[in-house]
């Protein structure tokens, strides 16, 4: 059968100028040459991004924020701080990037089964007060209070396999009950942001909404696998979302330079069907991923996955190392007042 699929992007994303930065226009460059050059846009439905309003950003950054990254680039731009840097056109363009994220969470409320939201700036290390980690603007958390707000949609599921941890999306929805964020990500004791720890699992309403995956460098595809075949489909069974975000970050992977994980790109493949099998309908956002070669071979790979979801499960015998054995029982123990894992 075939499977409504859409993209979301927009040429502007490339004004959010940052030179020699790790995080380039030329990411987006390699992932459109690839998905052109393999004939994957004529199979895709691509539409435009809207900018967010003031409004729509308001609902999760603080007005004092926003106000200070408009004049921030309006003076000319430089580094918001020791990473991040914006340019005279990030304020406009990051208001873009989150109407992306906008977008393709609208197109999966109308008919598309998955709508993949290629942005940047990248959004899921930046809080209510703050920009870092090469963000400015939190895209998934603005598109999730988009679709709260004017949809009235109640609960979500947000899975982040980005190398770093998402802290941003963490620290905005840590209270939050009717929010679900699972993060898988490199060891935060070994890795950007710092934290990250499994024993951050929520506050008040929202304990237990938050489950934390830290893996140690070196962790393959197959101990990727391996813990989240235990944890996702048995959290996403339990909490029963409305909607589900994926949150999908290329830096995990073993040529890339920011981080200090082995996956390969048979991961990407493997957890886009995973996901989808659980959802049904998905959101997906770009983070992070530093490789030009990995950003085009696994994008391609991961949109192939969504034109021709199986059911079928990753066909290989497992290696899975005793750090990541003893990662799965720690979340299992901490987790088990709210969940069977």
């Amino acid at each position: 059968m075939f499977k409504l699929n859409a993209l979301v992007y927009s040429e502007e994303y490339k004004k959010h100028d940052t030179g020699n930065h790790p995080e380039n226009k030329e990411r987006l460059n390699a992932i459109i040459n690839s998905l052109k050059n393999e004939g994957i846009l004529d199979k895709i439905d691509c539409f435009s991004p809207q900018i967010a309003t003031k409004e729509d950003i308001l609902r999760i950054h603080s007005k004092e924020h926003v106000e200070y990254i408009k004049s921030f680039c309006e003076g000319g731009g430089g580094y918001v701080d020791y990473d991040t840097f914006a340019s005279p056109e990030t304020y406009e363009i990051s208001k873009l990037a989150a109407g992306g994220a906008i977008k393709a969470s609208e197109l999966v409320l109308s008919k598309y089964e998955s709508a993949y939201a290629l942005v940047r700036p990248p959004g899921h290390h930046a809080t209510e007060n703050k920009s870092m980690g090469f963000c400015i603007f939190n895209n998934l958390a603005i598109a999730l209070e988009y679709l709260r707000h004017k949809h009235k949609v109640k609960k979500f599921f947000i899975f982040d396999f980005d190398v770093h941890f998402g802290n941003g999306t963490s620290e905005i929805f840590y209270n939050d009950p009717n929010v679900l964020y699972i993060s898988i990500h490199q060891n935060p004791k070994t890795l950007y942001p710092g934290k990250g720890f499994i024993e951050e699992i929520g506050s008040g309403d929202g304990e237990g909404c938050n489950i934390n995956i830290p893996m140690a460098p070196g962790s393959t595809t197959d101990d990727y696998i391996h813990i989240l075949d235990k944890i996702l489909e048995p959290a996403a069974s339990k909490f029963n979302a409305d909607f589900y975000f994926m949150d999908v970050g290329f830096d995990g992977h073993v040529d890339d330079p920011l981080s200090s994980l082995a996956l390969t790109d048979d991961f990407y493949e493997h957890i886009t069907n995973e996901m989808m099998n659980i959802s049904g309908s998905l959101t997906l956002i770009l983070e992070g991923g530093y490789n030009l070669d990995v950003l085009s071979r696994c994008n391609v790979k991961m949109i192939d996955t969504l034109n021709n979801i199986s059911h079928e499960n990753y066909k290989h015998e497992l290696k899975v190392s005793e750090n990541t054995k003893n990662t799965f029982n720690k979340i299992k123990d901490i987790f088990s007042p709210f969940y069977e894992f």
